[in-house]
Formats: structure tokens, C-alpha cells, sequence
């Protein structure tokens, strides 16, 4: 049954990853805008003292709107860094894109040394890659289970939002016994609450306030 799931996953893999991959940068960017602002209206942002963004590789959803939109109205934003040597995440402090250089598997990572635990995030957002999603929040990442670790650490007000263009977003996804689910999975076209959650779906778009946990 392992042998058949880890199938499953890579051939997922390889026809997202091409999908992805033929993207044109401008629709790229054009989808991001719409995914960004999709996630800004949502309550899960709106609600977030604490951000956790990616460094986009590959035809990633992009992050810099809300990074920007995030520094803006107070909110402290992280982004990951990866440990190689015991395979985690440790969560950086970001107040600056200069701040992020090449690190490993040649994505752009914190240089900072201000490191928040995953437990200490309190009422944070946790944007979150991937190959590929579930409407059910399951997700296919890259094999190596960075984020799946960082979200088991995670504490329990901390929400997981993966951000997907529509066509990652199937019906099913395969799923090993490690695999973390997402509460909401954001693409340019919808917003899938694919679990229970401590907010509500949808709200204004988010207009600057002080942010904080309802």
C-alpha cells in the first residue's frame, strides 16, 4: 500500500510540475495577484498578528502583495529556513526582501537571527506551497515533509492556507500517514475551507487595522 501511495505521489508530481512548469511568466504574476488578494480578504489573514510566507521557486504562487501588505499594517512576517542537518524548517523574522538570499534547494531564505518556534507563533497565518492540493486540505508537497513537520509543530491558533493555482486543486491527492491537511486552500478563482477552523471563511477585505485573533 506505501509502494502504491509513493507511486501515486510522484506521478502526481511529474503532471503538476509540468503544468506549473509551462506556465508564461505573466500569467504567473497576473494569478498570483488575484491569489494574493483573494487571501488578504480572507478572515484567516485579516485575523493573523503573525504571517509565515514562502520565497516562491519554479511558477510558485507568488508572495511579495502580501508581504508587502503584511509590513504595512504591522504584522510581523517570517519566512522558513531550512535545517538540513535534522530536515526541519526554523521560521525567520523578515523585514526586508534584501534580507532573503539563496539557501537551499536554491530558494531564497532569511538571513536574520531572530527565529520564532512553530509553538510561540500564536495567532499566525502559515502560507504554504506545494505540487498540488486536495479539496479536503490535503496536500502534495516535494517529498521531503518540511512543511508537514513545521505545521505538526505548529501551535493550535496558527492556520494553514496553501496557495494553489485552480488547476493543483483536484479531487484527490494521495496521502501517507505523515501527511499535515491545510485549513484553506486560496486559488485565483476560489477559497476552499477544507476543514473545521477557529474563523470564519470570508470577510472584508482587510483594511491596514491593528491585527489580532478574534
Amino acid at each position: 500500500m506505501a509502494l502504491r501511495v509513493a507511486d501515486d505521489k510522484r506521478n502526481f508530481r511529474r503532471i503538476l510540475k509540468e503544468s506549473r512548469g509551462a506556465l508564461p511568466k505573466a500569467q504567473v504574476a497576473s494569478l498570483s495577484k488575484r491569489i494574493e488578494e483573494r487571501l488578504c480578504a480572507c478572515a484567516c489573514y485579516v485575523d493573523a498578528a503573525t504571517v509565515v510566507l514562502y520565497a516562491p521557486k519554479d511558477n510558485e504562487v507568488e508572495t511579495d502583495l502580501i508581504f508587502t501588505r503584511a509590513r504595512v499594517s504591522g504584522r510581523r512576517v517570517l519566512y522558513p529556513r531550512v535545517v538540513l542537518e535534522n530536515h526541519k524548517l526554523v521560521l525567520v523574522r523578515v523585514h526586508d526582501h534584501a534580507e532573503l538570499t539563496p539557501g537551499a534547494y536554491a530558494v531564497l531564505e532569511p538571513t536574520g537571527a531572530e527565529i520564532v518556534p512553530p509553538a510561540d507563533l500564536g495567532c499566525a497565518l502559515i502560507c504554504v506551497p506545494g505540487m498540488g492540493f486536495g479539496r479536503g486540505g490535503e496536500r502534495l508537497g516535494y517529498g521531503r515533509g518540511y512543511y508537514d513537520r513545521l505545521l505538526a509543530a505548529a501551535g493550535p491558533e496558527a492556520v494553514a492556507a496553501g496557495l494553489a493555482f485552480s488547476f493543483q486543486v483536484l479531487d484527490r491527492i494521495p496521502q501517507s500517514p505523515g501527511d499535515r491537511r491545510l485549513h484553506f486552500i486560496v486559488t485565483e478563482s476560489a477559497l476552499h475551507v477544507a476543514g473545521p477552523t477557529p474563523r470564519p471563511a470570508m470577510v472584508a477585505t482587510d483594511q491596514g487595522g491593528e491585527p489580532g485573533c478574534s
